[in-house]
Formats: structure tokens, sequence, C-alpha cells
């Protein structure tokens, strides 16, 4: 039997675990927290007790609510307005026992729930199997040995031990730390790691970034080694209350509107009820939840509903409400006519169809709601660290001054320090930067470090600092170069590494060269980090420090400086470092500054681990060193990506917690930020919005913002990510909760694929709006051959049908359903992203498309009733026989065979429309305008997509069975075969095609001219992209 997972609970206290107690963890002391959690501060936990709590309190795992639920999936496909519709269809086509008819509309039904049951299924697995542990395994203690679990093992009350590069597995109360530090990013979004101290206690309302007692589940360990008693696993971690607070649903009845004592008139609870009733029946018909997209064609089905409702009255009407069982089925028929029934099915299969494609573009569709806001983004708001850069820190360029600039070539392994060039510059960074932001070398590049190590003591003492005042491990291990500690410390390292200044290489456990007696941890007050080491060989002891650069130098007295040797520290000096730390910044680079001195205590103590001195006595009258700037590539395709958005005209904007200049140059690079040199200076210095700026936006002008596709990747990105329009999470570095948060999740962590993802989504808003119109112009044409073929009207007074029940019904499903499909799996446009963004607002039913609808549907209508005419008055005798509604005789011959041409004619201009609307503007016959297969390259258009070609031959093939085989043709479909009656056909078919070629002829005039008169013709990219900027006053931000 398995344990039970955790319950979840919406009142929950920040701070509390699975067990209550008398106050949050962070409250007590440590000791207080051991006896009220019945703990073992040295031996843990018996593995029996362990297995206890287990059962009692659950998994350690965040609960993904009830999973795939097939029976909530099948109810969605039948609760919505369109079935609704075939029900009521299906059931008043079984009450007249009109049986063939009624089945038909039963074969649609059945089909519709089938298709959709499954396709949506598959999409809830796709989302239910994203859910994983953030961390797999915990180090423990129970009954005195330390083993190694399963993370979702662990219980309330376990002794956790943790070290560098650990993942916290749960909400975890220090009782001991050394140096201990954790990255709490994805949880608080603070970027620098936070030092714990064990024995602090804090108020109930410190928050999670403040409570330093405590290490937080999912949060690394980046330096330094710690203890502590597992309070909160599961639901009941900080985590996990993020993630409930995600999963909470909004209540589904209305409040009761109330006056300020609380009372309220009896009126407002009956409001309360009549309103809360009205959602429900709005949900159920699908008309006010859902994407915009859903919500039109709910409230499209509803309208065409009431049409049909209206449609089946005027028959009805027009034959004088007549009982007949015939009449009332072609009134059913006539009302279905007005209903795209194949809409649904044809809607579903083409996102799923998509969303598979979009998983070969590293995309995964959590939620297919998303799939119609891509086609409508307007600004791309990306997360910069790992997304539009590698998110590998990398020691880029270090400068001495009294050398000059020492530089490391591209590398794709960041981690690995025999890789990437060394080059160097003997001008410092303010005089040497470079247009593409790496340093002119006067000496080329592909420098060896025992050249520039060669007499070059300043560089020697430098790298000392590099290495030494620093706690990251680099080494080289079976499958390849690995680092644990500080993303910072591990690029610093790495490039001491490269000149064989590896920390290892001091520190042997055989034969060390060095010992460390004191360490002082980078504190975010003093913004610095030291230690102190005894060279064994001769027992002196020398200060090493890294930090801030203000506030290194505010602590040097001197400084190595041009010559090499020592001199005194100088406002102009302090200035001259400023210089180049700026000309480093504008890079894109971190910078830090590098000190030393030898350690000379003034009461003559020396240094010890037993007795470290005050660090005020420590960090003081240093020697400045040198700076060293560190960079996070950006990732080779960004910059082409983020060309590729302007070109489509979508914006983009970074969101970072980096320096206003280090964001200015990292967005220049990627090409987020246009030319300065065409920017005014006043314009330039307001293209980047702090957050204090963004802060001061009001609602309203939120609100006003354009459609935006957020990225994240930590937890504090998780509500951001739920209220974007598209909430996109890392699928490699995002956390389970950022997952859950989103719409769409990306594979490779890459910009790349949300242009990707954005290529797919107006591939698939072109190919709804194809089918769209296709479908609703057939409707139209339907519809409208109907109603007119009222007028006429056989010896007994009741009307002769132009087309049969069925004829309608075969036309809906299968004539329409099929090429529709094809439709949807339509490849992109070549110039798909070279086009401005749909307007989310109207959605597909633009102006065109709904101009479109009417005139092919009308076009259609008015050649059907001429076919049909013309066999009947043209060529026949005008005979409208009696009951030829109902069965064939001789004397319906003549209707029958003007029946038949009609239907034949609908068929055809159902499956040649669908041909049409592969492109909605250009000509058929030359959908490539660049081609030189001046009269063939139709055919090529039409063979490229071979699901819509074989599904028009298969509607070709299919109405010869219709027409000829007896007893389907008489019986069923109320026709008869044809002969001479194709020289009709062939011609109404002609004039089809001239009517469609002369409105698209028409169309792209009128486009055209449009597009001269307003401007919107081709333009230069950086004006496009940057237009609001250039020369202008406009604020703008990164």
């Amino acid at each position: 039997m398995q344990p039970k997972k955790t319950k979840v609970s919406v009142q929950h206290v920040s701070g509390q675990g699975n067990k209550q107690m008398s106050k949050p963890a962070h409250c007590l002391a440590s000791e207080t927290v051991v006896e009220e959690l019945a703990a073992n501060s040295r031996d843990g936990l018996t593995v029996a007790e362990a297995k206890r709590r287990l059962d009692e309190y659950g998994r350690n795992e965040l609960d993904d609510g009830p999973g795939v639920q097939p029976l909530k999936i099948l109810l969605r496909q039948v609760a919505n307005a369109m079935m609704l519709v075939l029900l009521l269809a299906l059931a008043v086509s079984f009450a007249i026992q009109s049986w063939i008819e009624g089945g038909v509309i039963a074969g649609v039904f059945i089909l519709n729930i089938v298709v959709g049951f499954f396709q949506e299924f598959k999409a809830e697995k796709t989302m239910d199997s994203l859910r994983s542990l953030s961390s797999p395994t915990a180090n423990v203690v129970r009954d005195g040995q330390s083993i190694n679990v399963p993370t979702a093992e662990l219980v309330p009350g376990d002794m956790v031990e943790l070290k560098t590069g650990d993942t916290v597995p749960a909400d975890v109360r220090l009782i001991e730390s050394i140096n201990f530090e954790t990255d709490e990013a994805l949880l608080t979004g603070e970027s620098l790691p936070v030092l714990k101290d064990e024995e602090a206690i804090f108020d109930d309302d410190t928050g999670p970034g403040d409570r330093l007692n405590v290490a937080f589940s999912s949060s690394t360990v980046t330096k330094g080694r710690g203890r502590g008693i597992a309070f909160a696993t599961g639901m009941k971690t900080e985590i996990g209350s993020i993630a409930t607070a995600l999963r909470q649903k909004d209540s589904k009845v209305r409040p009761v509107k109330r006056h300020e004592d609380g009372s309220a008139h009896p009126f407002r609870y009956a409001q309360s009820w009549g309103l809360t009733f009205t959602d429900a029946i709005g949900r159920f018909l699908g008309v006010n939840v859902g994407t915009p997209l859903q919500k039109k064609l709910s409230r499209l089905a509803m309208l065409l509903f009431g049409i049909a409702v209206v449609c089946a009255i005027i028959v009805l009407a027009a034959n004088r409400f007549s009982n007949k069982a015939e009449v009332i089925i072609y009134a059913v028929a006539t009302g279905l006519s007005m209903i795209p029934a194949s809409l649904i099915v044809v809607l579903t299969i083409t996102m799923a169809v998509g969303t598979k494609r979009m998983v070969a573009r590293h995309v995964i569709v959590r939620k297919m709601d998303s799939l119609e806001a891509l086609g409508a983004v307007t600004d791309i708001c990306s997360d910069k660290t790992g997304t539009l850069t590698q998110g590998k820190m990398v020691a880029k360029k270090c400068w001495i001054p009294s050398k000059g600039t020492y530089s490391v070539g591209t590398s794709n392994e960041p981690m690995n320090p025999t890789i990437g060039e060394l080059s160097f510059s003997s001008s410092p960074p303010k005089d040497a930067a470079s247009e593409d932001g790496t340093n002119v070398s006067s000496e080329g590049g592909g420098l060896q470090y025992e050249d520039l190590l060669k007499d070059n003591k300043v560089l020697e003492n430098f790298l000392y600092v590099a290495s030494l005042a620093n706690l990251a491990h680099v080494y080289e291990g079976k499958e390849g170069w690995t680092a644990r500690g500080d993303p910072t410390e591990i690029a610093i390292q790495v490039f001491a590494s490269r000149f064989n200044f590896n920390r290892t290489r001091f520190l042997d456990e055989k034969k060390p060269q060095y010992k460390q007696v004191a360490e002082y941890p980078f504190d975010s007050d003093v913004k610095k980090m030291s230690v102190i080491f005894e060279k064994l060989s001769d027992n002196t002891q020398m200060v090493y420090t890294k930090g801030a650069v203000e506030r290194i130098i505010a602590t040097c007295e001197r400084a190595t400086w041009l010559d090499g040797d020592e001199v005194d520290m100088t406002d102009d000096i302090r200035n001259e470092i400023l210089e180049n730390m700026e000309a480093l910044a504008s890079l894109g680079l971190r910078v830090l500054a590098l000190a030393s001195r030898p350690y000379s205590p003034h009461n003559g103590k020396r240094a010890s681990r037993d007795g470290p001195p005050p660090r005020e006595e420590v960090e003081r009258d240093l020697i400045f060193q040198g700076l060293v700037g560190l960079y996070d590539p950006p990732r080779t395709e960004s910059a082409a990506s983020v060309k590729a958005c302007h070109e489509a005209g979508i914006s983009v904007h970074m969101l970072t917690g980096d320096h206003p200049g280090t964001a200015r140059a990292i967005a220049a690079q990627v090409g987020i930020l246009p030319n300065m040199d065409m920017v005014r200076k006043d314009v330039a210095d307001t293209m980047v919005l702090t957050a204090k700026q963004f802060d001061q936006l009001s609602d309203d002008e939120i609100d006003k913002l354009p459609v935006l596709p957020l990225t994240g990747d930590g937890v504090n990105d998780s509500p951001s990510l739920k209220r974007a329009d598209v909430g996109i999470a890392m699928g490699q570095a995002g956390s389970d909760v950022a997952k859950d948060a989103s719409e769409i999740v990306l594979t490779d962590d890459n910009f790349a694929s949300i242009l990707n993802a954005i290529e797919e989504g107006r591939r698939m808003f072109d190919n709804i709006q194809k089918f769209i119109l296709h479908l609703l112009a057939e409707n139209i044409a339907q519809a409208c051959t109907l109603l007119i073929g009222l007028a006429f009207k056989d010896g007994s007074g009741l009307s002769v049908f132009p087309l049969a029940p069925v004829e309608i019904l075969w036309v809906i499903m299968i004539t329409s359903g099929c090429p529709d499909m094809g439709l949807g799996m339509e490849v992109a446009a070549p110039d798909i992203l070279q086009r401005p963004p749909q307007s989310l607002k109207r959605g597909v039913f633009t102006l065109e498309v709904m101009v479109d609808i009417f005139v092919y549907g009308l076009w259609m209508a008015a050649l059907c009733l001429s076919a049909f005419t013309l066999v009947l008055f043209g060529f026949g005798t005008g005979d409208l026989g009696e009951n030829c509604n109902g069965a064939y005789s001789d004397r319906c011959e003549t209707v029958f065979r003007a029946r038949a041409t009609t239907f034949v004619c609908l068929t055809w201009f159902a499956l040649f429309l669908a041909w049409e609307m592969v492109d909605m503007r250009r000509s058929f016959f030359r959908m490539q305008p660049d081609s030189k297969k001046y009269f063939t390259q139709w055919m090529y258009d039409v063979w490229r997509n071979k699901f819509l070609f074989w599904s028009i031959v298969a509607g070709f093939v299919t109405i010869f069975p219709t027409l000829y085989i007896p007893v389907i043709n008489h019986v069923v479909f109320k026709h008869t075969g044809i002969s001479w009656e194709w020289g009709i056909v062939f011609t109404e078919a002609t004039l089809f095609f001239a009517g469609v070629e002369c409105w698209k002829w028409v169309k792209r005039v009128y486009f055209r001219r449009k597009a001269a008169k307003t401007g919107t013709g081709k333009e230069d990219l950086e004006k496009k992209a940057f237009g609001a900027y250039i020369g202008s006053d406009e604020k703008g931000e990164v």
C-alpha cells in the first residue's frame, strides 16, 4: 500500500510545518523545534518512526491534484453549445421516425465526441507527465547512520545533512552551519546566495527571504555545509504554499452585496442566486469561459442556433406548418445547414496536430487555449539569464593596471579552463573596447599562459586572489570538467585555472602549499569576501579579498599601478578604476575588484582558526590588484531570433535584475536595443525602465499594455506566469511550480523556441481562419439555397426542396469535414513572420473574413439555384410533380435530376473552395508569385498538402455512388443519376472559379492601395522595430 499524498490545506501558515508547532519554525530556537517535532539532533529518527511518519504525513512531493479525469473530459465534449444543437436535431429526427437522417446526425454527434475526447485526454496526459520532483535524493541521519533516501520518503523530524551542490529536499530549520549559503532565486527571486545563521530567531511576520535560520525546499546549497531538522514537506513547504495558491479556483458563487454593517436585503440574495445560475448556464454553453476564440465560437453557435430556429420556422410556415415527416426533417436539415457541425472536430484536430509539431521544435503546449493568443502576440517579455543568455557565467576579462587587459575567447564549455583562447591588450578597458564587445589584442589571440606568466609578478598576485579568495571547486572528472559552488566564484576559479592557478593545486591534501586560517564570507552589507591563508614554506600570512569595486577601493590604502610598483591610493586612481569598471560594465560584464595584503596584526597575534581576528581589522589597508569582468554570454541564436521577432512586428523586452548599464549592453548585443548612434541621448536614457518606474504605472496604464508572453523559471515567477497572456516556463531550469502555472514549456530554455511557438501559433491562427471561412461560407450557401428554394411548390402547395436532407448532412460533414482538416494542416505561409500580429480582440473574425463568408456563400447559392432552375425549367418541362420530397416516381424524374445537379454543384463548390482557401488573397493558379511555372504551378500546390488533396479526391469519388447506385440514390439521397446535366455542372464550376478569382483580384487591388496610402508597406527593419524611439521622445523599456 502506497503512502498517501500530502493533503492540500488552504489555511496553512507560512513557516509552520506538517505538524503544528507553538510558533513558526523561524520564530523558535533550534532546540525548541527539535523538541516539538519529537526529533533527535544527534541520531535522527529511527527507521520504524520514519515509516510511521511517512504513513501519517504523506510523501514529500507536490500534490498534482486529482490527475487526469476521463469522465470530466467526456462531459466537456458533450456540454457545449454546438453539441447541444446536434443533440436536439437528433431527438427531432428520431421522434418523427426519420431513421436515415437521424442515423447520419448520430454519426456526426458520436464522431465529434470521440475525437474530442481522445485529443483532450492525450493533452491532459502530456500535462500530467511534466510534473517531477525537484530533488531525487536526500542525505538524512537515521538510527545514527547517514543514509541516502529518495526525497519523496523524507518526513518531518528527519535530520538532513546538506553540503555544497545539494538541492534542499524540504523546509529545514538549521541547527548547525559553516559558511552555509543557499541560492533561493527560485523562491524569492534574490540573485545572490543567502548566508544562513542558525542561531538567529525572527518575528512571525518575517518574510521567507529574510528567514536566515531556514533552508527552503528546492533551493540549492552554493557554499559550506549545514545540518537541520525537516519541519515541512510536500505541500506544506513554502513552494507548496505557492502551488496551493495557484491551484485554488475562484468561487463559482456570486457574492451577496452587503451594507457596511454586513446586512443584506433579501433582493440581493435573489440577485446572487440568479447571477450564479446564469454563470452556470454560460459555463455549460461555453459563452463565458475559455479563450476569446472559444467564447466567440460558443456565442456564434448560440447565434446560429437562433438563426437555425428561425430558418426551421420559415420552412414550416412556407408549407403551412404541415406535419408531414419530410417537411419537418427538411426544416431540421435547414436549421442544421446553419450549424458548422464539424467545426469542433476540425478545431481540436488542428490544435492537436499543431502541438505535436511544436514538440519537435522544443515547445510543449500544456494548455491549448494559449495557441490562439500566440498568433496575436505583439510583445515578448523574456527573462535574461538562461533564455536570452546561456545561463553560464564566465570570466571574460581582467584588467591589471600595470600590464593591461587579459581576455578569454568564446567557449561552449564555460567550466573547461582548457578551451578558449587567451589574448592580451596593453590598453585599459576604457581605451580598448571595440564595437563587437571584445578587446583588440595587440599580441593576437591563442597566447600560452606560460608566456603570459613569465616575469609577471603582478599577474601572479592577481591570480592568487582569484584562486584562494574563492570556495568553488573546479575539477576534471570522468565525464569532463565539472564545478560546484557559487556561479560567480566558479567563473573566477575557471579563469585562475587557465593559468594553472586552480585552488586544489595549493590546497592538495598530500602536499599542501597553503593553509586557510580564517574566512569572512560575503555579506550584503560590506559586499566583500575575504580569507587569510598561511604559506606553509615560510609561515607568512596573506589576506585575499574580492568584492564590489566601490567597496574594495574604499578599503585600499595602496594600488599596484602602472609601472608595477605599489603607490598610494588617490582620488585620481580611484576615478581611473571606476572609469575602467564602467567600460567593462558597458560590455555587459559584472565587475568585481580583487585586492590583497600581507597580514601583520598590530598586536603581534597571528591569525588562527581558533581565534580569527575581527573582520574590520582584516579588510583594511588593502592593495588593489585589478578588476575581473564576468559575463553570461548570449545564446548564439538570440540575436537572429530577436531580429526575426522585429520582422514579425513583435517587440522584445528583457526582464532582469541586472544593473541598468549591464542590461543595456546585453540588450544591445542581442538586438533588443537599436544602434544608439541613431537615438538622441535623452531618449536613449529612457529606454531602460527600472522596477521602481514600473511600480509607478497605474493599473489602467498596465492594463493598456499589449499581449505579452512572459517567460520565467523560478517559483517566484509563477503568479506572473499564471496572469500573463501566455505564460512560458523553462523546461530545464524551471521549477515544477513554474511549469504548473504556465501554458507553454520550452524544453531547451531557448529564446529561439519562443519564436518557433509564435510561428506555429500564427500558422494555426491562419489555418483556423481558413477552415472557419470555408465552413461558414458553405453554411451560408446551403441555407440560402434551401430557403430561396422554398419558392418552388408543387400542385399540393408544398415546397419542392432543391436539396434533400441527407444531401445537406452529406455536405455538412463528409464533403466539408475532411477538406477542412486538410486546411488545418496547411504549412505556414512564406511571409508568416513578415506580417504584423493578428488582433486578439477581433480574433479570426476579421472584417475581411466576414465579407468573404457572405460573398462566397451567396455566389455559391446563386450558382446552385441557377443549376436547379436550368434543369427544371430551362431544359425540362417545369413539372414539379407531387410528393417529390418523399419518394421517386416517373413524374418526379425532372425534379430528381435537378436536385442531383444542384447537389453535385454544391459538392464541387465546397471542394474547390477548400483549394481556393489555401491562400485567401492570392490566385489559386498563382499562389507562388515568384514561380516560373506559369501554367502548372497550381498542380504542385495542390499536391503539396496530400491530406487535403486526397480529401478532395475522396469527395469527388464518393459523388458517383450516391448518384448511380440504386436505392441509395432514390431512397436515401432523393435524387437520380444525371447525364447531359454534367454540362451544366462544368459550366457552373467554371463560373464559380471565375467569380472567386475576380473577388480575390479585387481584394489584392484594395489592399495594395490601402498599403500605399497608409505607408504600411516594406520598410527598413531598424525603423520598423524602433521607429518610436528614433527621433522621438517616447519612452520605452528593455
